[in-house]
């Protein structure tokens, strides 16, 4: 069965099995008109023009290569970086480049093993500058070096609320593993610890589910309206 083609649950026309329904395809297909009809903006990207564009991207980067988009997205990226440590191969990084692509933050560091899992990513890895620093302390480092404020987000002992909290323009949020939460390494090299309040039973909310409250919260205080 084509991946394209998903059952409605319901019964078929005679009580049987459901049928079949297609979904709906993702983005366009070739240039209307043909290769006479293609722009001349450098910035499209001739494989697609031909082919089609079936990316999860917006509508105004359609037919764009990635350089392109890439370029467009640095011209306003906020000047926000996320760090989340790798020291088991957090599942949980994917998530966290999606999300990081969806606000343009400036960077996203990976602190520890540099291998993760990018099936979360959805892709959007291509349009989001990573860097990989090999401990906290080379992170800390590269933060000194760049002048920026060190965040850390986890709910532990001397923590505070980030709701209502007056959070650095420039900043480096960094985020802890799905289990253990943030080294005592990272703890102690924060200007600050912020904790997500929660009203629930549970004792913690999932590493991307957080990453994305927390740079949610700093959009909230900084970000203009978006383009278009």
């Amino acid at each position: 069965m084509s991946e394209n083609v998903r059952t409605d649950g319901g019964a078929g026309a005679e009580g049987g099995a459901p049928e079949a329904v297609a979904a709906p395809e993702v983005g366009v297909g070739p240039w209307p008109g043909g290769v006479g009809a293609w722009p001349a903006d450098p910035r499209y990207d001739p494989e697609l023009l031909a082919a089609g564009d079936r990316r999860n991207v917006l509508d105004r980067y359609r037919y764009w290569t990635v350089e392109a988009i890439v370029a467009d997205i640095d011209a306003r990226r906020h000047p926000l970086h996320v760090a989340i440590e790798n020291f088991s191969h957090d599942m949980n990084i994917g998530s966290v480049v999606r999300t990081a692509n969806a606000f343009a933050v400036a960077g996203v560091h990976i602190v520890g093993r540099r291998r993760w899992n990018r099936r979360g990513a959805m892709v959007t890895d291509r349009y989001q500058h990573l860097r990989h620093h090999a401990g906290v302390a080379d992170l800390l480092a590269w933060a000194r070096g760049e002048g920026l404020p060190v965040l850390g987000i986890d709910n532990v002992p001397g923590s505070v609320p980030i709701e209502g909290r007056a959070l650095p323009r420039a900043c480096v949020m960094v985020f802890g593993q799905e289990s253990d939460g943030l080294s005592a390494e990272a703890i102690d090299g924060c200007q600050e610890v912020l904790r997500i309040s929660q009203y629930g039973s549970t004792r913690s909310i999932n590493a991307g589910a957080a990453a994305a409250v927390a740079m949610h919260a700093w959009m909230l205080q900084h970000a203009a309206p978006p383009p278009g």
